[in-house]
């Protein structure tokens, strides 16, 4: 296939993904607006023979200090078929229209999964003393094209960072923790979480845990919450503007992009959290809660809720965004693995965001001023 790449508007880029089963939320158009203060655009690839659209990216561009140069970056995209054995075709062409806006380097993570692992295979691992992270315990399901792919780019001249972009190192988390929904009833999905979740949300249930969905006047008690999950956790809260652009951004683009959700007890909201949805795709993006009420669980009631209406929705994954790698108990963030393990789901292994840089001497300034913030 003969490839041309050239900008195309909102509208030829969101009609490009509406017509696939899922994208990532940070390759829809409406995506600029939430990052208000990179600059953006929508490129295309097109079939040279018949015209068609057959591949996207939104590309936000950030400014270096002082000069009139960029750093590219295309979260979680773009959107191209990966696995084509022209990749070069597709890559070459962005490379080249990048470098002449002005871009000194380019930064993209391709939406493409390597690894799968089941929750059981990862709760044996945890009991393992000789396991310490995912990548020690066998994976369920290994896709051997994603090898390929990064096997390509790395010919390409592509890098990836010193660890590999394992864990949080990317800007995007290399893990992620994913319950697929297709092909399985709503029973199967409860019946696979852990017996701690299912009590969880039956002493919820009990209590009188509600869930309830917000809009936008409930953004300020969203914050509210989050504020205090930012306190609890050592962690910098985004402003409460940012939640509002990114509600009024992604909702004008399709009316059941974002959601709100609360869980309350005794009329006060104990934890809230929000969604996202692209096609099939539907994620638990940002969560937050009080330091009050946790014996009534109302993150696993609100969980379920959220789960349920995705399903409701006909999505055939329920993403809970992403883990660390460490499977050690001492590690910090070794909560949000266990918590999610819960859910019977599997843990998934992106191939990891990639640099190119267009000009080594400032893609190599950037590195350290990156490494100094």
């Amino acid at each position: 296939m003969s490839l041309t790449l050239r900008t195309i508007s909102r509208e030829q880029h969101l009609a490009f993904i509406q017509s696939l089963p899922s994208a990532s939320h940070m390759q829809v158009p409406a995506w600029a607006d939430v990052k208000a203060e990179w600059r953006s655009e929508s490129l295309g690839w097109f079939d040279e023979k018949t015209g068609e659209l057959v591949g996207a990216g939104l590309v936000l561009y950030r400014q270096l200090p002082k000069i009139k140069r960029y750093l590219a970056y295309l979260p979680e995209g773009p959107v191209i078929n990966w696995f084509a054995p022209n990749l070069d075709d597709w890559i070459q062409p962005m490379l080249a229209h990048l470098k002449h806006q002005g871009a000194f380097s380019v930064k993209m993570g391709p939406p493409v999964i390597i690894r799968r692992w089941e929750a059981t295979s990862i709760k044996a691992g945890i009991q393992n003393p000789d396991v310490k992270r995912l990548r020690d315990i066998e994976a369920d399901f290994i896709e051997p094209r994603a090898f390929e792919v990064a096997d390509k780019l790395r010919r390409m001249g592509w890098q990836q960072g010193e660890d590999g972009g394992a864990g949080f190192g990317d800007v995007q988390p290399r893990y992620v923790y994913q319950v697929p929904l297709a092909n399985r009833s709503l029973e199967e999905v409860h019946k696979n979480f852990n017996q701690l979740w299912r009590r969880n949300i039956k002493k919820a249930e009990k209590a009188g845990v509600e869930v309830v969905q917000g809009g936008y006047h409930d953004l300020e008690e969203w914050q509210r919450l989050y504020e205090i999950t930012a306190l609890r956790d050592h962690f910098r809260p985004r402003p409460l503007s940012y939640f509002q652009r990114m509600w009024t951004a992604l909702n004008t683009e399709d009316p059941n992009r974002m959601r709100l959700y609360f869980a309350r007890h005794d009329g006060v909201n104990l934890s809230a959290a929000t969604m996202l949805v692209v096609g099939g795709h539907v994620w638990y993006s940002y969560g937050a809660s009080d330091n009050i009420g946790r014996e009534v669980r109302p993150s696993n009631a609100m969980q379920w809720r959220m789960l349920r209406d995705a399903y409701a929705l006909g999505a055939t994954v329920y993403d809970l965004r992403g883990i660390s790698d460490s499977l050690d108990e001492t590690d910090h963030l070794f909560g949000l693995i266990q918590f999610k393990v819960g859910t019977g789901g599997q843990a998934a292994e992106y191939l990891g965001e990639w640099d190119f840089p267009l000009n080594k001497l400032l893609h190599k300034a950037l590195d350290i001023y990156m490494s100094r913030r």
